[in-house]
């Protein structure tokens, strides 16, 4: 009853959309949580709750009409990063509660799963491109010269034995040389990677009221010369 009637609530509601996934995420009888549905269990008070995924209709109606094009029918739609969060979860028996936050170029997004229910993500339009973006117009210097600089792995594992140390002339051999020090790429960086998990995790207000004390975070990252320098 509790289902149905909260599956016609959200129809109600979101008259455009239409559900793709319902997670069964705490089920409590007389103030106890309890691992399954309590069929069959007798109390004076029960909570529920449920998470739901929704997608527009018109995406829906896309995505049916362009495999129907290939004469393949849709039965079901799941949502990647479920699929992604099953995997962790097969891969570490033991963490069932976990944030997992994946950083690509352009993009970003974190998801949480509770006790292997999925209930939260939430995606955010930037990624490690904007680190690239901050030392180039800090620095003055063009994509092809960072690639170059973070290709050698300068930053990875490695503390700089002097703050005044210089960016070599090698990396510059399709402009001007100029003299930048190491330490100062570093900060701009880490500056800015500060930034991305405050937004993404440390002041989301819209996480708050999920974290709990020893939290688990996956972290992914797509730019492996990010991942190579700055891990």
């Amino acid at each position: 009853y509790i289902l149905n009637s909260l599956k016609l609530a959200i129809s109600e509601n979101e008259k455009k959309k239409t559900i793709l996934h319902i997670f069964n995420s705490k089920s409590i009888l007389d103030g106890t949580y309890v691992e399954n549905l309590p069929i069959g269990l007798f109390g004076d008070f029960y909570g529920h709750e449920l998470t739901f995924f929704l997608i527009d209709d018109n995406d829906l109606k896309n995505i049916k009409q362009a495999f129907n094009k290939n004469n393949l029918k849709v039965k079901k739609i799941l949502i990647k990063n479920f699929i992604e969060g099953t995997q962790i979860i097969n891969q570490n028996n033991k963490i069932e509660t976990f944030f997992k936050i994946k950083i690509n170029k352009n993009k970003s997004h974190i998801s949480f799963f509770d006790k292997a229910s999925f209930r939260y993500e939430e995606y955010f339009n930037f990624g490690t491109s904007i680190i690239f973006k901050d030392i180039s117009k800090v620095c003055s210097i063009n994509n092809q010269t960072i690639i170059k600089i973070l290709s050698d792995k300068l930053f990875g594992n490695k503390k700089l034995h002097d703050d005044n140390e210089l960016l070599e002339e090698k990396y510059f051999d399709k402009e001007n040389y100029r003299k930048i020090r190491k330490k100062l790429i570093l900060d701009i960086v880490n500056a800015r990677i500060e930034e991305i998990i405050n937004i993404i995790l440390n002041k989301n207000i819209n996480i708050k009221s999920l974290k709990l004390n020893n939290m688990t975070i996956f972290i992914i990252i797509e730019d492996q010369l990010i991942l190579n320098n700055f891990q």
